[in-house]
């Protein structure tokens, strides 16, 4: 009796530490993010190391673009959206979108200029989002003072509605896995198809090539009322700074008269 009752109590503690490992490791929508960005590295990681590989690296493109609407759906479900928050989902998406555009440039099937294009679109429009974070705003379509950063509603449905961002996500999916796909299928000695002739190989990569560059149109397309607004705001925040710095000389050079007239 006493055995079992050892045994009854190492199982009851090691029951109470899994429940309690399972409530410290309770998913948040940053965690989502992390995984996403873990797993899209895992795929570009699988990628050019034989066909199968290639297809299992398709599989993982699919599960990280879920995992990107997962974690704003587990902030808007249970009401964990923070300022920081979004900042991290802009940018695991940076990193994902660099990450896959610059290895199939480098492997020759997109052109340089294309993960050129994402980066320093994503650049400009996150020192943007920056400044609208450091005055005190949300990133995602808020702006500065008392007017928001998106004033017309064409620039919030673009950059912010929920259609805008999972059309945008949708056609980076299709991108990555048609990428992938024409990589495992027709690319390589081990490619899944064998031999294709020389047409139709051709229309294979058209096809990518124009998926790619549409995805970079939206891309820029979603980035301009970001980058409209922005400029219209550093414009306006330009002229008073130049009139501070006009006067604090003004200031200087009226102390020094002041001075020299003293002696």
């Amino acid at each position: 009796m006493q055995v079992q009752g050892v045994a009854w109590n190492l199982l009851s503690h090691d029951w109470a530490l899994c429940c309690a490992w399972q409530v410290n490791m309770r998913w948040t929508p940053n965690k989502v993010t992390f995984l996403r960005v873990v797993v899209g590295f895992a795929a570009v990681g699988l990628f050019g190391r034989g066909a199968w590989a290639n297809l299992a690296a398709v599989g993982l493109t699919v599960a990280a673009i879920a995992l990107d609407a997962l974690d704003g759906h587990f902030a808007r479900k249970k009401k964990m959206a923070t300022p920081v928050g979004a900042q991290l989902d802009i940018l695991g998406d940076r990193m994902i979108e660099n990450v896959y555009f610059t290895y199939f440039a480098v492997v020759g099937m997109v052109s340089l200029w294309l993960p050129v294009l994402f980066f320093a679109r994503g650049a400009a429009t996150d020192f943007l989002r920056g400044l609208a974070m450091k005055a005190g705003h949300s990133p995602m379509g808020a702006g500065w003072g008392a007017n928001a950063m998106l004033r017309t509603w064409w620039g919030q449905a673009l950059v912010a509605s929920r259609w805008s961002r999972g059309l945008y996500a949708a056609m980076k999916c299709l991108c990555f896995c048609y990428l992938g796909l024409e990589l495992a299928l027709t690319r390589g000695p081990v490619a899944l198809v064998g031999e294709l002739t020389a047409d139709v190989h051709g229309m294979i990569h058209a096809g990518a090539q124009i998926l790619t560059w549409m995805t970079a149109a939206l891309c820029l397309l979603r980035g301009l009322p970001v980058l409209i607004e922005g400029w219209k705001y550093i414009a306006g925040n330009a002229g008073p700074m130049r009139g501070k710095k006009s006067a604090s000389r003004n200031n200087i050079r009226d102390a020094k008269t002041a001075a020299q007239e003293a002696t």
